[in-house]
């Protein structure tokens, strides 16, 4: 199990349920770049890798 299983578990266990809105996901990501500046080039990959899983599909 990677350390990052547990923060995604979390992420699931509290907002189980729940729709969020790709506005609020970015203003969250942008948010914590802000306050970890070191995460900016992951969040930087997470973020294009979000964008572009619907190429997958092709």
């Amino acid at each position: 199990m990677y350390s990052t299983d547990r923060g995604i578990e979390e992420l699931v266990a509290r907002r189980e349920g729940e729709s969020v809105s790709v506005e609020w996901l970015a203003d969250r990501l942008q948010a914590f770049v802000d306050l970890n500046p070191a995460f900016e080039d992951a969040v930087e990959r997470l973020s294009t890798f979000l964008a572009r899983d619907d190429d997958a599909d092709e």
